[in-house]
């Protein structure tokens, strides 16, 4: 009865724990985002701040350097996009119009084959629209009050990125001193194999997503899509979501295959194209590029995900899926966390330990047999 009575403390004060973690990152959204964005990126450009310090760079002057290479290619693919974007909202008028064209053609289609239908007017969708957006002007003004605090926090993150590439070693002695001298081996093992996955997962992701943004630009250019390039690289940007992101990425050049081409030809070869390409990313270059140094289980990352969504909205679908791997790290090095660790990783790769581990066993036994 006493252990019975234990478990159910136990799990009561596990539960509240979580919930108490949830409304905490959910409150802190605008801090805690910003900061572990910051702390990525920072792992990823560190390797080459700690190579410009062994050259001899000051040590400010080594962070500068990474920090504006880093910030040059992010800016640069800030400014293909809204380069890309602006000749984009040139065919608005286009599209505007094939829309209306589909909508008489519907309108006659439902007059010819439904008694009594009423026929859809695009202009009454249009007012209907705008009308919603007087109506919620409140809503939309928080909303760019909210655009404004987020521009706030992007200028902030380069001071961050900056902080954290500076005192990374003392944060690091900061962990080290956080622990008894006899766990400090262990921590700075989690440590390096933590630094290892974040590298490994943003630079694999990099590559697989460049790797996508020349296939599917191949494609749609191929098939006399326009603005082929812009639709490619925000498909293959959007991989960095698992699962939801490459549908969400095939969607806007299917929808503008339909609107543009009279055939429905060139919609249904946008749709098997990227059919085709998601099939090679998910069979091929993302389990040799980044799943064979981040393994991770499907069920947990699509856990993850909708976690994520829910705590931090589209950030947290980005970022829950490094983090996952992180605690991965940390689980298999804890001791008694080693079944959460096992539950978060790859089932084929402990599937194949395991097997390795039988066949290890079985070749010593036949060594034993025949040892004199």
């Amino acid at each position: 009865m006493q252990v019975r009575f234990a478990f159910y403390v136990k799990f009561v004060i596990i539960l509240l724990g979580l919930i108490l973690i949830v409304v905490i990152m959910r409150e802190a959204k605008s801090i805690l985002v910003p900061l572990l964005i910051s702390g990525l990126l920072a792992i990823l450009v560190s390797p080459l701040t700690s190579w410009l310090e062994k050259w001899r760079f000051p040590k400010a002057l080594a962070t500068g350097i990474s920090l504006i290479l880093l910030l040059a290619v992010l800016g640069g693919m800030v400014f293909f996009f809204y380069n890309q974007i602006i000749r984009f909202t040139n065919d608005f008028g286009m599209l505007e119009n094939r829309m209306r064209h589909y909508f008489d053609l519907l309108n006659s289609f439902l007059e010819n084959n439904i008694e009594g239908a009423v026929p859809l007017s695009a202009d009454n969708i249009q007012d209907t629209i705008f009308s919603y957006l007087y109506s919620n002007a409140s809503s939309l003004t928080q909303g760019l009050m909210a655009t404004a605090s987020t521009l706030t926090v992007v200028f902030l993150m380069p001071v961050y990125i900056f902080l954290f590439l500076y005192f990374r070693r003392f944060l690091i002695e900061f962990l080290l001193m956080s622990f008894d001298e006899r766990f400090k081996p262990k921590v700075q093992k989690v440590i390096h194999k933590v630094k290892l996955v974040v590298q490994n997962y943003i630079t694999g992701m990099f590559w697989v997503i460049c790797i996508l943004a020349v296939l599917n630009s191949i494609a749609l250019y191929s098939l006399g899509i326009k603005h082929a390039f812009l639709f490619a690289a925000f498909a293959a940007l959007l991989n960095v979501i698992p699962f939801l992101g490459p549908f969400i990425g095939a969607i806007l050049p299917i929808t503008y295959a339909l609107l543009t081409k009279d055939s429905l030809w060139y919609t249904f070869g946008v749709f098997l194209a990227f059919y085709v390409i998601q099939l090679m990313e998910s069979n091929l270059f993302t389990p040799k590029i980044v799943g064979g140094k981040v393994s991770m289980n499907p069920l947990m990352t699509i856990i993850a995900l909708f976690v994520g969504n829910f705590i931090w909205g589209l950030a947290g679908m980005i970022l829950f899926i490094p983090g996952m791997a992180i605690l991965k790290v940390i689980f298999d090095e804890v001791e008694g966390m080693e079944a959460y660790g096992f539950l978060l990783g790859d089932t084929g790769a402990s599937q194949k330990k395991t097997n390795r581990g039988s066949l290890k066993e079985q070749i010593t036994k036949v060594r034993g047999r025949f040892r004199l």
